[in-house]
């Protein structure tokens, strides 16, 4: 079983940085396993990818000895199974509302005596090479549950969500909180910001490490005087599609900005 270095890193209040990932290739882990991410978020929520493409960038991760989580499309018993038997230390959950929710995950994703993950020899485990009662003890000791509060309701609820021992930190989701909350994309919007801070002020109180995306420098800056240390940059996409952009623009300088 690897260790997971990611949960490693947070329990020692280290700054650690993750992408999103909705590229399905494995190339593009080793991209970012290259620039020396500490880990990433595969998404099975938007992308367009399917559970062979997803085991193969989990195996992307482990050669550049970065942590892979997953962002499942929804709580489901098999495809957490699926997710976590690929190989990936942890899930990201989307749209949590309920503590309930969190629950059915940790029993999917946990081995008694936490949940009742359905026992397997698969790659996580080295096929049965070593003590597979071992395995399930370090397994349970490695996984991640991540929950996104992204709606009204769930800043509503994060009390009882974030209350759960077994969540690892909590990611906050201000694109669809903002949308739930009447200002579409209006990330910066007071509102959105309040409810962002009630749900970091809910994580203090559970001692629960809060995350953040990171959508400008500014607020990047605001968030670490807070003492926030976990940082998504973004998504895979949305970086490529700046860089070349800023690339071409920058030459288009060059040449008076007419070529």
């Amino acid at each position: 079983m690897r260790k997971n270095k990611l949960k490693e890193k947070i329990s020692r209040n280290e700054s650690v940085y993750g992408l999103f990932v909705s590229i399905p290739h494995p190339i593009v882990i080793e991209l970012i396993g290259y620039a020396e991410y500490d880990f990433v978020i595969i998404d099975y929520e938007h992308a367009s990818t399917n559970m062979e493409t997803i085991e193969d960038m989990i195996r992307a991760a482990e050669l550049l000895d970065i942590t892979p989580l997953v962002r499942i499309s929804k709580v489901d018993r098999n495809e957490i199974l699926k997710v976590l038997d690929s190989g990936a230390q942890g899930i990201v959950i989307p749209h949590v509302e309920s503590k309930e929710q969190v629950e059915h995950a940790i029993s999917y994703a946990y081995y008694h005596p936490v949940g009742m993950r359905s026992l397997n020899s698969g790659r996580p485990g080295a096929f049965a090479k070593y003590s597979l009662t071992e395995y399930i003890k370090e397994a349970n000791d490695e996984v991640m549950i991540v929950p996104m509060i992204e709606s009204a309701l769930g800043v509503a609820e994060s009390e009882g969500i974030l209350s759960i021992p077994q969540v690892s930190f909590v990611l906050e989701g201000a694109a669809d909180l903002s949308q739930s909350l009447g200002v579409p994309w209006d990330t910066d919007h007071p509102e959105v910001q309040r409810n962002l801070e009630q749900v970091y002020e809910t994580s203090e109180r559970c001692s629960v490490p809060y995350a953040i995306v990171s959508r400008s420098l500014e607020q990047h800056a605001k968030w670490a005087a807070q003492g926030v240390h976990i940082f998504v940059l973004g998504d895979d996409r949305n970086t490529a599609f700046r860089a070349y952009r800023t690339k071409r623009d920058d030459y288009r300088q060059v040449m008076g900005g007419s070529q």
